[in-house]
């Protein structure tokens, strides 16, 4: 979540009143998300949606610095320190087998049913047995492995 600027704020860095409108657009969406009735859901599933449209924001930013080199470095680093983007998952999309990576959480062992393993989400598609529903529990992906 950004934090909320004020008069004793720094200023954002130049660039940031071109891709404004976008991250005002996500705001809107996580509000939407965030006041959505959660009637009928599962324990988890009403995070969904908030999952997704963080995951779609931190994308947002990473394609805009590091594949379209559309914003500063000034700018990007402002972005992360303000909460706009989630600086652990663009570390892990830099870095070969997490290119599509849904959330940190299901890299991490210690949340899983079996010691030692991944997330559903992270398995091949090609190594799930056919007619299986891939969901993963904790967001909703339906896999983010990079062979899928």
């Amino acid at each position: 979540m950004p934090k909320i600027r004020t008069s004793r704020t720094k200023p954002p860095p130049e660039g940031f009143e071109e891709i404004e409108s976008v991250l005002e657009d996500y705001a809107r969406k996580m509000r939407d998300a965030e006041n959505e009735s959660h009637e009928g859901k599962r324990k988890t599933e009403s995070l969904w949606p908030i999952m997704r449209v963080s995951h779609t924001r931190s994308r947002y930013i990473y394609e805009l610095y590091y594949k379209r080199e559309a914003i500063s470095k000034q700018l990007y680093e402002w972005l992360i320190k303000q909460g706009y983007a989630d600086a652990n998952l663009i570390a892990k999309w830099k870095k070969p087998g997490y290119e599509k990576l849904c959330c940190v959480r299901c890299i991490q062992s210690k949340d899983m049913n079996y010691q030692g393993s991944t997330c559903i989400c992270r398995v091949p598609k090609a190594q799930v047995k056919a007619g299986t529903v891939v969901e993963c529990v904790h967001c909703g992906c339906r896999g983010c492995s990079s062979d899928s």
